[in-house]
């Protein structure tokens, strides 16, 4: 399906309940657009200070996401990459191979400011995406970079933090959740 064409400076993260953010994402082309797209992605990620970033917080149904995981002061020795060298795109993604061992960690969301909850997610997983350059390749990471990937993905789907949230984390955040219900009921 090729992607609509878009003016990447009118692009803004897009706030829990806006409607975009429960549907499903299309398959999009690698066109000069979807390129000016993503590089404006990577700027509304670093100004809102977050690590990822899929189109449909920006308000379009693409499956597409961008993410620059940082790497941590300490962390225990990986054969897997824990972290990003600076943005990566991510276009068309499949996620592949979670691992059995599964670990609960906080998340937070730039779609759900001053949100954040336990989840649950595998510590590793592959994935698969063409880049920006048209490449499709499969890589597989563990630690905080393979739960923004599951992060990431999960927006291309609908499916947002506070879906996944462990009971006790949704329960705590439901009066936030409820707050930004009634600021999009009184627009």
């Amino acid at each position: 399906m090729p992607a609509m064409t878009v003016d990447p400076a009118t692009l803004r993260v897009r706030l829990y309940p806006d409607k975009i953010l429960r549907k499903k994402a299309e398959p999009i082309e690698l066109t000069p657009n979807v390129i000016e797209v993503a590089k404006r992605m990577i700027d509304l990620m670093y100004a809102a200070e977050g690590i990822g970033l899929a189109a449909p917080q920006v308000g379009l149904p693409w499956r597409l996401f961008v993410v620059d995981v940082p790497a941590p002061d300490k962390s225990p020795p990986s054969d897997l990459p824990i972290a990003t060298a600076g943005p990566v795109v991510y276009i068309n993604p499949e996620l592949s191979e979670p691992n059995r061992m599964i670990e609960p960690c906080q998340e937070g969301c730039l779609s759900l400011p001053e949100i954040a909850g336990e989840v649950i997610r595998p510590t590793e997983i592959s994935i698969t995406a063409t880049d920006l350059d048209g490449h499709r390749s499969t890589h597989r990471a563990g630690g905080l970079l393979a739960r923004c990937w599951q992060h990431e993905y999960d927006h291309l789907d609908g499916v947002l933090i506070i879906d996944r949230m462990t009971q006790a984390s949704r329960a705590m955040a439901e009066n936030q959740i409820r707050a930004f219900e009634r600021r999009a009921g009184s627009r």
